[in-house]
């Protein structure tokens, strides 16, 4: 297999697990966004024989909210740098899209990752190495069943343990199946293991 049809095979599976990453976070995603075969990819998005990236960028809305949109883009660089955060922000702010991921090839360096974390308030823009996204990590066998819960789920989880929030065990920012589902400060996250006793088990942690 030569150098080019293994980088159209790596972005395939890129592609692939980023569309299912946004059908987990309650996104509308088609069918054929999800069910792509390599051919299919490569005469859509690498008919030259290359991945042109910049044709993978897509946008998402919310399931229940059209309202709440999320930008994917794929930097053509392989670095990242200020201006991509700028252009991206741009475009975003154009589209009235607060919600936004990177999937970047090569490197971030740390003032692009400081203006990237120090955006305004009402904008989010996360990052995903293309590595964190050939596989899809919560279909691993040992990677229990997540469920985010909704902030009325939180408040009757504390209700029904008379629990504080600091009381509950934590998960973080920076967790692979956090950062999977997107997770922000004070979610919390319904953790299903199967059980041999029990059936199965059931713990939660609040992000931090």
């Amino acid at each position: 297999m030569d150098s080019d049809t293994r980088e159209i095979t790596r972005m395939w599976r890129v592609y692939r697990t980023i569309h299912q990453l946004c059908r987990d976070r309650n996104y509308l995603i088609a069918n054929s966004d999800l069910t792509r075969t390599l051919d299919q990819f490569r005469s859509e998005f690498a008919s030259s024989g290359t991945v042109d990236r910049v044709r993978l960028t897509f946008v998402v809305q919310k399931k229940d909210d059209p309202t709440n949109q999320m930008f994917v883009f794929f930097p053509e660089a392989r670095s990242v740098g200020v201006a991509h955060i700028r252009e991206y922000i741009s475009k975003m702010s154009k589209e009235s899209v607060t919600n936004g991921i990177i999937v970047y090839a090569g490197s971030m360096s740390p003032l692009t990752e400081k203006v990237r974390t120090s955006l305004p308030s009402n904008y989010r823009l996360e990052k995903f190495h293309e590595s964190d996204l050939l596989v899809n990590i919560t279909e691993h066998e040992l990677v229990p069943q997540h469920r985010i819960l909704s902030d009325e789920q939180k408040k009757d989880i504390l209700k029904r343990y008379r629990l504080r929030e600091t009381q509950l065990p934590r998960i973080s920012l920076d967790d692979p199946v956090a950062r999977y589902y997107g997770m922000v400060r004070g979610q919390v996250v319904q953790i299903i293991r199967p059980s041999e006793t029990a059936g199965r088990y059931v713990t939660y942690r609040m992000c931090m």
